[in-house]
């Protein structure tokens, strides 16, 4: 097992690349399922997440290349198999969008209930209901997700709940289902709209991603295609927090400053000076931080990916800041690692109140899932003395090259393999 060592108390100075976005990757790479035809994806993030959908596809019987380590050449015409192996699905979430893709190709699907972080209950009933919708026979037995059905045939589909997974498995579902498919109450996130991009620079006939409501009238094949997976939102957020946290000056490249700008607007307010260019952003500090106030909501709203991040920011700031989590139960879980760093956390249910305590202590602390860990190397870079991380396969899963990037950037931070420490825990 790897951790973190960072000695904290450095301005974080220079330039960092954003890589292509985890949230679209690992939806982009199981659709490669539905071409009849290979397929390059550019500006692959080199994360854990991406390397399990990668070993899926080639599990399945997909030839996959690489090109470069941001490109992949894949060819699905070769999936001999319908089943998602059980111990590859179980370490993560995305796993799911196989589901939607091998039904919408092979009309049936087997795949494990996904995995992922601890962040609360995840059911998969909005995406059952999609499937279901479009004619799919859909089981659950021993943990393992059974579909199948003679036809696919478009039809209305609402959702109950807005949700990013289940709007990306309906698109999947009905991308080459016969007739039209119209899905209401959709997520809108940056990663629904490149994946809709993504379908339809293959050929298909999508209509409407990014609003509440999104058209697919079916087609029989879609060709091979070379696509590029946006940048992602959060890795910059995070990075934008970190600089900002450390009193730093720094460019964060190949972004869309559009995707950014609930997270922009938030550390404006608290005294950020954030400039904006046509694929950077400059997050420099020429003062105190001051306190805010924040809600999680689904996009546009402030994203719930990046509250943890925000939440050590806000531990630096002066005043009371207090923060509403709208979409997971458990995303406070990291707030009694902050407040081993010398945080003034309280929470109660979806609200945490953050007192300003003007500086931390670095502090041996655990990453408890993905953001929580971004949060805690954040802490760690603007703590006094030296802050150890463990459990950073949770970081893993969805930053390319963290430590790399943040040393170029001037930080201390270095990653050390523990000895004896349990693989097991890495693999749940």
């Amino acid at each position: 097992m790897d951790k973190y060592i960072i000695r904290g108390g450095r301005r974080l100075i220079g330039e960092v690349e954003i890589s292509g976005a985890k949230n679209a990757a690992v939806a982009i790479l199981p659709a490669v399922i539905l071409a009849d035809e290979p397929c390059v994806i550019e500006n692959v993030p080199d994360i854990s997440d991406v390397s399990i959908c990668l070993r899926i596809l080639d599990e399945m019987g997909a030839k996959v290349d690489m090109l470069s380590p941001t490109s992949y050449r894949i060819d699905p015409t070769t999936i001999h198999s319908f089943c998602v192996p059980y111990e590859s699905a179980r370490r993560m979430r995305a796993s799911y969008y196989f589901l939607g893709a091998l039904l919408g190709k092979y009309k049936q699907a087997r795949v494990s209930m996904p995995g992922g972080c601890p962040l609360g209950d995840r059911p998969i009933d909005q995406h059952l209901k999609a499937f279901s919708a479009v004619g799919a026979r859909c089981t659950i037995d021993h943990g393992m997700v059974d579909l199948s059905a003679d036809r696919l045939t478009g039809n209305q589909i609402y959702l109950d709940v807005v949700s990013v997974g289940a709007t990306m498995n309906a698109m999947l579902a009905a991308v080459r289902a016969e007739g039209l498919t119209v899905i209401e109450n959709v997520a809108k996130e940056p990663h629904i709209v490149d994946l809709a991009n993504f379908l339809n620079t293959m050929g298909a006939d999508i209509m409407g991603a990014g609003t509440d409501v999104i058209k697919i009238r079916g087609v029989s094949k879609l060709h091979g295609a070379t696509y590029s997976v946006i940048p992602d939102q959060i890795e910059a957020g995070t990075f934008m927090c970190a600089a900002a946290a450390t009193g730093g000056d720094v460019l964060v490249k190949n972004v869309i400053p559009k995707h950014l700008e609930s997270i922009t607007n938030k550390l404006q307010k608290i005294g950020v000076v954030v400039e904006e260019f046509d694929d950077a952003v400059r997050v420099t500090v020429d003062g105190p931080l001051v306190k805010t106030s924040i809600k999680t909501m689904p996009h546009p709203g402030f994203p719930t990916d990046m509250q943890p991040q925000m939440a050590a920011l806000l531990c630096l700031a002066e005043g009371t800041s207090i923060i509403k989590e709208g979409v997971w139960e458990q995303r406070f879980r990291y707030a009694e690692e902050l407040r081993r760093m010398g945080a003034d956390i309280s929470v109660d249910g979806k609200v945490a109140v953050i007192e300003g305590v003007g500086s931390l202590m670095g502090a041996p602390v655990k990453a408890c899932d993905l953001r929580a860990g971004a949060a805690l190397i954040i802490a760690g870079l603007a703590a006094k003395g030296i802050t150890e991380i463990e459990d950073i396969f949770h970081v893993e899963r969805g930053y390319s090259n963290m430590e790399g990037k943040l040393q170029a950037l001037g930080a201390d931070i270095v990653k050390k393999n523990v000895p004896g420490a349990s693989v097991k825990k890495a693999l749940a």
